[in-house]
């Protein structure tokens, strides 16, 4: 089926082909792509463009001696076929399979592991002064989109880059895209960059007269410091050159002899370099060119029919379209997005109130503390956004936010198992971060109804908030119980058992669970009530006290890390209380908590991780069913 795909295994079995036939291949590798991609998900149009691109830089580069670090790495599937992968891409994203991102434990070519934007070069940075410093010769490449070039880490890279002037190339793979179009004064400065060709032509006439010109005559001088001021002029190139880089570009970064000679060029050049390359996201898949941002990161999906995953889950969905109506009440609501409108629900929002949306770019650190300018200034602003991207702006949180008390509002998509993506997505960690940090309200719904409920109330908060939910949809039925009035740090009961000896509470999305474990628990002869938690940090001391008199034992359910978690919050705020109370040790509750382990969660479906690790009706079951063993072993004892 893919009669020249099926002879390369290796980078060393692609420069043994003709020109000729590694442009078929390239098409070969779009349409395995598409076909393989439609039927696990996984990142499509950032990879559909990278083809020849990164078939250039295996003609051009030895891995794993030479050294490839693709930012983010949602542009790495070619990479992957080429370095011996091909015949794993049908477990891609799935547990225990291939990795939608370069990881070293994979595979020798990857030089460095990568998930999040703009990293890239101050990785390769890196590489090339230990290469340096170890005396050695090879070539180090950094691959960053122009949508990851938003990110301020970017540019304090290449600032020591030019500074340290060790060999380093940076390609810049510019297909005006990030998840959606790009934004921002770097976007319209790139795409000046594009379009100058009067620039171009007039630089190639140069170069004409220049190379054949070998007396180095006054005139010859003078026309290449024209040259340079024309270069200022016309471009924003000079940006790149001032911090020390040498700009080559832009080409075509989908024609592969244009791109292997730029390459080529590149490897000639001491110092850090920057090439500049032109791509098409989505190319050869007309579906993915019409709709880029579609089908950016999509699930399975008829090739045939060209449909892609929904750009966002219900969850998602709905806290867009409540922060809609809460701005048509109040004109002071702005909300904020790093690159991602449609990803978190925004893109109604964004079409209603165009002016009271900002789409920052990949720099979620600065997204923060623009709103904590914003909030300071007497707006309301929501920051909507991965709870694993947020963990980049932690500093600015505790520092710019929490420590003036602002009401900055921190919409947590994401949150928990998210699933395929795997280490670098999983929003396991935001309680135990955001629970640090004093004074931040964090909040878990566990329905589309209590969504809205403690949107409105975190609205009237007069401080920092987070509310954290889910990728996808909604599980179980919307409006488990009557949702009672929110009081901060608070819960509340779903399910009053008279007699019960055991408490369930559940956080978040797991209300459903916990009353099917109730059910189960008391089929078996055991009593137990459900309360829904709400909160996940500034709990109720009064309300937790309240909870231990009335039961023995208390199950807490989430899908966080347990260091810092909400059932260690528990456990913790109980035992202070027993260290001040010297009652009988008989009366005290025990706490047994129901979370993810301590360690960073692998690639899988969100479910099949869900019970993997307990977080289910049956883990409920099955920690109350041994506590009770437990107990009555100790009984007889």
């Amino acid at each position: 089926m893919y009669p020249l795909l099926d002879t390369v295994h290796s980078p060393e079995d692609l420069r043994r082909l003709s020109d000729q036939d590694t442009v078929k291949l390239a098409e070969e590798i779009r349409s395995f792509l598409v076909e393989n991609v439609s039927q696990t998900g996984g990142h499509l149009s950032a990879n559909l463009g990278a083809v020849e691109l990164t078939l250039a830089l295996h003609r051009c580069f030895h891995t794993p001696e030479d050294k490839i670090v693709f930012d983010v790495g949602h542009q790495s599937y070619t990479h992957k076929i080429l370095t011996g992968r091909k015949d794993r891409f049908a477990t891609l994203r799935q547990e225990g399979g291939l990795s939608g991102f370069p990881k070293s434990e994979e595979s020798a070519h990857d030089a460095f592991n990568t998930g999040h934007a703009s990293t890239s070069i101050s990785a390769a940075l890196g590489l090339a002064e230990a290469r340096d410093l170890a005396g050695e010769k090879h070539y180090v490449v950094a691959v960053i989109g122009d949508g990851a070039l938003t990110g301020g880490l970017s540019y304090e890279a290449m600032n020591q880059a030019g500074r340290e002037k060790t060999q380093l190339l940076v390609v810049l793979n510019d297909n005006q895209m990030s998840i959606g179009p790009n934004v921002g004064a770097m976007s319209r400065a790139l795409g000046r960059m594009r379009t100058r060709k009067a620039y171009l032509k007039l630089k190639k006439a140069m170069h004409l007269f220049l190379d054949h010109d070998d007396t180095q005559s006054f005139l010859t001088r003078r026309i290449r410091r024209l040259k340079q001021r024309i270069k200022y002029f016309f471009l924003m190139g000079p940006l790149f050159e001032e911090l020390g880089f040498t700009y080559l570009g832009p080409v075509d970064g989908n024609d592969l002899k244009e791109t292997e000679e730029a390459l080529e060029q590149a490897k000639n050049i001491a110092g850090p370099v920057l090439l500049h390359v032109r791509t098409v996201k989505g190319k050869g898949y007309k579906p993915a060119e019409k709709d880029a941002a579609g089908f950016h990161g999509v699930g399975k999906f008829d090739p045939s029919k060209g449909r892609s995953g929904l750009p966002c889950g219900a969850w998602a969905t709905a806290a867009g379209d409540n922060i809609i109506g809460m701005a048509e009440a109040d004109p002071r609501i702005v909300a904020i997005t790093a690159a991602m409108p449609q990803g978190t629900g925004l893109e109604a929002y964004s079409k209603r109130f165009p002016k009271r949306m900002y789409d920052v770019g990949i720099a979620e650190e600065h997204a923060v503390t623009f709103a904590a300018g914003l909030a300071k200034g007497g707006a309301h602003p929501w920051f909507f956004v991965y709870s694993s991207f947020l963990q980049r702006a932690y500093d600015e949180i505790l520092h710019d936010v929490c420590l003036q008390n602002l009401p900055v509002h921190l919409m947590l998509d994401h949150a928990g198992i998210v699933g395929n993506d795997g280490e670098t997505h999983q929003g396991t960690f935001d309680i135990a971060y955001l629970g640090s940090i004093p004074g931040m309200l964090e909040a878990a719904p566990a329905d589309r109804i209590e969504l809205q409920i403690l949107m409105q109330y975190m609205a009237g908060v007069n401080g920092p908030t987070a509310l954290r939910y889910p990728k996808g949809d909604f599980t179980g039925d919307a409006g488990l119980h009557p949702h009672p009035p929110v009081v901060r740090g608070e819960g509340c009961f779903v399910r009053e058992t008279a007699g019960a000896e055991v408490l369930i509470l559940s956080l978040g999305p797991f209300l459903a669970d916990a009353l099917e474990a109730a059910e189960q628990l008391k089929q078996q002869g055991i009593l137990a009530a459900v309360a829904d938690a709400r909160f996940c940090t500034e709990l109720s001391a009064e309300w937790y006290r309240g909870l231990a008199k009335r039961y023995k034992r208390i199950v807490t359910i989430e899908d966080a890390v347990h260091k810092g978690g909400y059932g260690m919050q528990v456990r913790d705020l109980l035992a202070e209380q027993y260290a001040a109370d010297h009652t009988d040790r008989r009366n005290r509750a025990e706490v047994r908590i129901i979370s993810l382990p301590d360690r960073f969660i692998e690639q899988g479906g969100r479910a099949d991780l869900l019970r993997k690790y307990g977080i289910s009706a049956n883990g409920i079951v099955l920690t109350v069913r041994q506590w009770d063993a437990e107990s009555h072993g100790t009984e007889k004892d």
